[in-house]
């Protein structure tokens, strides 16, 4: 029977390539047209209508772009669309945060230490809070507030900080970033399904129909264009977070996230300057790296579980099961003997300043929590830990496969 533990693997990383690349897209394509907007020239030959031009050299060809700031005076026969780059990246961002989140939710999503919550509930806090978010957030674009283009910005960034408050009184660090990002993702990407995209289509078929389209639809669509332009580089951030604890596994997480949003729109204003004008803004780079500094130094807060707090904290029914098993003991001295120097609360190895990935391996209950991502990386494979830090004894990692299927064998 094919290992259930590496087929899962296998799906959740063919899943987050075609996100990353779908995302890679997606970023592009937003960022080429926001460029390309800025940059636009007016020149009165030009055809009716049209707002400005821009002539682009690349790959050893010219190209000509014309802006019609309404539409052009006909429908052209062959009209391509940018949609299915978000799409995509959203509906497999979606797949991969069940997958990572929902499916393996009680060691990655919920934390015990902040609320004791079922799984059921969390996913229900989880996926509802995605849903919930947009609504709010397209109820304030739809007020007055979208006359007040800065201040409904302002309105925006806070309710992305309240939201990463939340997130992290509920869920562990990782968690709480992730669905920061989801939930920023979830905008906007539903700016793109309910608002630019349905906006384009009444302007087409006002041309197609021979009407005179209303200019009020493309700029619906360009605010909310421009929401995305600002919101990409946190999203990125906080899409790649669970890789470092420095962002995540902190008192103060939802603080440096909060301030990631701020270094997204001092990072685009210099560049959506420097395309309208050809040259951006320096100050903008100086504003950056001192928020980078302040989130630098928030990082360096300690764990608030200790060693001794996580030895005192009772197992799960789970985590006592497979503490419980025979061969538990040997799988035990295994991974504590060869990972406990880098995976712990406070880690022994170099200058390490936290465990990779935040995950800790000191307690029963730690190595019993972590049972099937230690059996892939320590079991099976030969990916922890680093050969130039330890060299783990065969016997060691065939201790630990033989644990995990036993625990599997009397599931």
């Amino acid at each position: 029977m094919y290992d259930l533990a590496i087929l899962w693997d296998w799906i959740a990383f063919s899943v987050r390539w075609l996100h990353v690349v779908t995302a890679m897209a997606w970023i592009g394509a937003s960022f080429y047209f926001i460029a390309l907007d800025l940059m636009l020239k007016p020149n009165r030959a030009l055809p009716d209508g049209a707002h400005g031009e821009e002539w682009e050299v690349h790959g050893g060809g010219f190209y000509h772009t014309v802006k019609y700031m309404v539409a052009p005076a006909r429908m052209p026969e062959h009209l391509t669309w940018h949609k299915w780059q978000s799409y995509t990246t959203w509906l497999s961002g979606a797949a991969l945060l069940m997958i990572v989140y929902w499916v393996g939710g009680e060691l990655f999503l919920l934390d015990p230490t902040k609320a004791e919550l079922s799984l059921w509930q969390g996913i229900l806090i989880s996926g509802g809070s995605l849903t919930i978010g947009w609504l709010i957030y397209d109820w304030l674009c739809k007020s007055r507030l979208s006359e007040q283009p800065t201040l409904l910005m302002l309105l925006l960034f806070v309710m992305l900080v309240v939201m990463s408050w939340g997130y992290n009184q509920i869920f562990t660090g990782r968690a709480a970033l992730l669905h920061l990002g989801a939930f920023t993702a979830t905008i906007m990407t539903a700016n793109v399904f309910f608002q630019i995209m349905p906006n384009q289509r009444i302007v087409v078929a006002d041309l197609k129909a021979g009407r005179t389209p209303d200019a009020k639809y493309g700029k619906i669509a360009k605010v909310r264009s421009t929401h995305n332009n600002y919101l990409t580089l946190p999203v990125v951030f906080l899409m790649l977070s669970n890789h470092y604890p420095l962002a995540f596994a902190t008192e103060y997480s939802w603080i440096i996230a909060s301030l990631i949003f701020l270094t997204g729109v001092t990072i685009r204003h210099y560049f959506n300057t420097m395309h309208r004008t050809g040259s951006g803004p320096h100050w903008t780079w100086g504003v950056t790296v001192l928020l980078m500094f302040v989130i630098a130094w928030l990082s360096t807060a300690r764990p608030s579980e200790t060693w001794e707090e996580a030895e005192a904290r009772p197992l799960t029914a789970q985590e006592e099961r497979l503490a419980a098993l025979p061969s538990f003991g040997d799988a035990y001295d295994s991974v504590v003997g060869n990972c406990s120097m880098c995976h712990a609360r406070e880690p022994v190895w170099g200058n390490m300043q936290w465990a990779p990935k935040g995950v800790y391996l000191e307690t029963p209950g730690d190595v019993a929590r972590h049972a099937d991502q230690i059996y892939v990386q320590a079991g099976l494979s030969h990916a922890m830990p680093p050969p130039n830090a330890i060299q783990m004894d065969p016997e060691a990692r065939r201790t630990i496969i033989a644990w995990v299927q036993e625990a599997r064998a009397t599931r």
